[in-house]
């Protein structure tokens, strides 16, 4: 397919020493339909000015605020302005940030979580649907090509009627005191002011949470949550388990803990059903498991013909070839653009084309990890997530 010009994008956030906003870039940059042509990209004015020379960007475009990127694009003449920006600061900026620019009429990709409270979220909701702005929320993993088939074989009746969902998201970099070294991540990750209610439970429970959403449609009834702060002096979580109960009389688990020494980012998802069980793991995401209850195991490859039209359309290169982290991303990117290219045609997106988790998704996120908090913290076993 061809496009009469590629989409220009800004971004604010994700400057000199941070980690997503290079991830966004060049997961944006992939497949060639996206260039960064502005950004605010610290909320260091110099440090902003400074990253986006590192990057190219064009001086008129290169600013120290978002409030200055912001107005300057609304001084543009339509045909040059950004098509959309990219959020990729901390927790903390999000709303403010999106919600300015949903007003003056530009579409919005944020990275998660979405903002800090369900109040935010439902402002947010309602301003992106008076407007009809497209408006994405960057939960990677979805964008995975075997996460797809997963989806698929769970919502066509593969694995019959859903019984089990368990997430499990490891990580370990957390399992020494590295804010206490200066490390940038764990600074804010763990600050509530900037983070949020929540801090591991936030940061990758909540990806754990959409994983299990996007792949199953189940809805939350329930939570028991258990949060520990493992780390001296901590406030916020560094380890968490979830029960589960779905609305369908399924049960689930999702475990997240960043202090689980010497793992690296283990991310793992099983669904079974009354006729089968699939499992996924993030760290060989090429393969998907499925062990039917009357025959023999398969493993699902990345590329192969018999996938389903989702997955095909999400891989890049022939089976055999690993494909991971920055292409699911860029998938992500890939269905927030064949959605602005629709809205500039006045069209309506094509849904296989326009497959990308939506402002809904983030907001269910927000009021996820509210109500972990909320469990947590309760002498009530279970806590109704609705």
């Amino acid at each position: 397919m061809t496009f009469e010009r590629k989409l220009r994008c800004a971004m604010v956030g994700g400057g000199r020493d941070a980690f997503i906003g290079a991830v966004h870039r060049k997961a944006m940059a992939l497949d060639g339909q996206i260039e960064l042509v502005a950004g605010a990209l610290s909320s260091e004015p110099g440090k902003a000015r400074a990253s986006g020379q590192d990057l190219g960007l064009a001086d008129d475009r290169n600013h120290g605020s978002w409030q200055e990127l912001l107005a300057d694009e609304q001084r543009r003449p339509p045909g040059e302005r950004i098509d959309f920006v990219s959020i990729v600061t901390p927790n903390h900026v999000h709303y403010e940030v999106a919600a300015a620019f949903v007003e003056a009429g530009f579409h919005v990709v944020c990275d998660k979580p979405l903002v800090h409270d369900s109040t935010q979220a439902e402002a947010l909701v309602k301003l992106v649907r008076k407007g009809g702005t497209v408006f994405g929320v960057t939960y990677n993993y979805t964008g995975y090509p075997m996460v797809r088939e997963a989806r698929h074989l769970v919502r066509t009746g593969v694995l019959g009627e859903v019984r089990k969902v368990t997430v499990e998201y490891n990580q370990g970099w957390l399992a020494t005191a590295v804010e206490e070294q200066g490390n940038k991540q764990a600074g804010w990750r763990l600050d509530p002011a900037r983070s949020g209610s929540a801090g591991t439970m936030g940061d990758i429970g909540s990806h754990a949470e959409n994983l299990a959403a996007t792949v199953t449609g189940l809805s939350l009834e329930s939570i028991c949550a258990d949060l520990t702060a493992f780390g001296k002096g901590r406030q916020l979580d560094d380890d968490g388990h979830l029960l589960l109960r779905y609305s369908n009389g399924a049960r689930g688990v999702i475990i997240a803990s960043q202090v689980a020494a010497g793992v690296e980012n283990d991310l793992r998802l099983q669904v079974s059903g009354t006729l089968g069980t699939i499992t996924w793991r993030q760290e060989e995401p090429n393969q998907l498991v499925h062990s039917p209850i009357d025959g023999p195991r398969r493993i699902l490859t990345r590329g192969s013909p018999w996938l389903c039209e989702s997955a095909r359309l999400a891989g890049r290169l022939p089976a055999g070839h690993p494909e991971a982290f920055i292409e699911a991303f860029a998938n992500v990117y890939l269905g927030v653009a064949a959605d602005i290219r629709a809205h500039l045609a006045g069209l309506k997106a094509d849904p296989l084309a326009a497959d990308y988790p939506r402002i809904e998704d983030g907001a269910r996120g927000v009021r996820f990890i509210e109500k972990v908090v909320e469990s947590a913290l309760s002498e009530r076993k279970w806590t109704a997530f609705t």
